[in-house]
């Protein structure tokens, strides 16, 4: 079985959160829930921020891969190349180790 091809859309022009590379209908929802309904919102946050405010709303730490995405996904839209989330893992684990 083969890998599927990375989403690589144009970050000027594109305006669903599931169209971003690692984002999915579930991670957009949750996106959503804190505020964030267009890509281009995550221009400027601090992905820890955002993985703070999701676990508050849910109630309990969410698993510290969706901090990975949100970091890849703010890492795109701030001009960044469509890399796979656990790219971030490492750099996640200097900020949050848990």
């Amino acid at each position: 079985m083969g890998r599927s091809k990375m989403k690589n859309p144009d970050r000027e022009k594109v305006s669903r959160l599931v169209d971003l590379p690692n984002i999915g209908k579930a991670t957009a929802n949750g996106l959503q829930r804190i505020g964030i309904d267009h890509p281009r919102k995550l221009i400027g946050k601090d992905p820890l921020d955002l993985y703070q405010a999701l676990c508050s709303i849910y109630g309990q730490k969410i698993d510290p891969c969706v901090l990975d995405v949100f970091m890849s996904a703010v890492y795109f839209m701030e001009g960044g190349d469509p890399l796979p989330w656990w790219s971030f893992t490492k750099d996640r684990k200097k900020v949050w180790p848990e």
